[in-house]
């Protein structure tokens, strides 16, 4: 089978077209958190090493190294055979005796894979659980006074970068300006699906970006955010909302959001639980020991 090495968004590009060929409740990736995984920290491309796999021109899968040693990767489920061989790249790439990988619970063609290399399911691991709901209802977005909520324009990666810094400060956000242009610049980037909450003095103090899936008519919530000072108002509630009405005009008919499911991390999914979405599959993450 055919591989050759990342060579640029042409190849992103490739990348997210099979995500969307192969997208279904029970899969991982969406095309949005591919762009947003690969463009939105700077200099993270360093750490990158990323390799696609063909059939007669056609991408059926693709595995993206974190170095030292943690692997992202999707695969045709029809193609069983294609995640054994992702698998053995990425062990020939890793830098890190202690090697990791992801997926998604359902997505059994990729644990099968994993179990036969001798990798185990982390139990203690962080995870994730996706959250999905139909559009056909959704709540007017609701703001205490003083707050607006508008569209990011281009040309406004500064500040956008900025309050995702805000609300990300607890883990310590590196998004910059310029990773943040690169993002704007990424397809299916639409600035109309781009939401901050703003006060009266011009302060951006939330925000939530969407991306629209617009073949599986799914849209994705990544990320969100909530300066520290001014939460617990409804701000992060409130763009999300924005955004789930921007998807339903873009013609979307669902959405979906991935916040943490373990005990560590639970506000977030009560956040999305009380706005509809209801929650599905979740991650798991797989170890070889070194």
């Amino acid at each position: 089978m055919p591989r050759r090495d990342y060579a640029g968004p042409g190849d992103l590009h490739a990348m997210q077209r099979l995500v969307q060929r192969i997208w279904s409740p029970r899969s991982r990736w969406h095309v949005g958190d591919v762009a947003w995984g690969r463009y939105a920290i700077p200099g993270a491309e360093q750490t990158f090493r990323t390799s696609l796999w063909f059939d007669r021109g056609e991408v059926l899968a693709w595995g993206w190294a974190e170095l030292p040693g943690h692997l992202n990767w999707a695969t045709d489920p029809g193609r069983p055979e294609t995640a054994i061989e992702v698998v053995r790249w990425f062990e020939g790439v890793a830098e890190s005796c202690e090697l990791t990988a992801t997926i998604l619970e359902p997505e059994t063609h990729l644990a099968d894979a994993l179990l036969a290399a001798g990798y185990v399911p982390d139990l203690d691991a962080p995870w994730f659980a996706h959250h999905h709901r139909g559009l056909e209802d959704i709540a007017a977005p609701d703001l205490p006074d003083g707050f607006r909520l508008h569209q990011v324009q281009p040309g406004q990666a500064d500040p956008r970068a900025a309050v995702h810094r805000a609300g990300w400060s607890d883990f310590g956000s590196r998004v910059a300006a310029e990773s943040y242009a690169d993002v704007m610049a990424a397809w299916p980037y639409r600035p109309e699906l781009d939401w901050v909450v703003e006060t009266a003095g011009g302060e951006w103090v939330a925000s939530a970006l969407g991306w629209l899936d617009d073949h599986n008519a799914v849209g994705l919530l990544e990320p969100v955010g909530c300066a520290p000072a001014y939460r617990r108002r409804g701000l992060a509630c409130a763009a999300n909302l924005a955004v789930l009405h921007a998807f339903r005009e873009a013609g979307a008919t669902s959405a979906l959001v991935c916040p943490r499911g373990d005990d560590a991390y639970p506000v977030p999914g009560r956040l999305y639980r009380g706005i509809g979405f209801e929650p599905g599959a979740r991650t798991v993450t797989y170890h070889r020991p070194g």
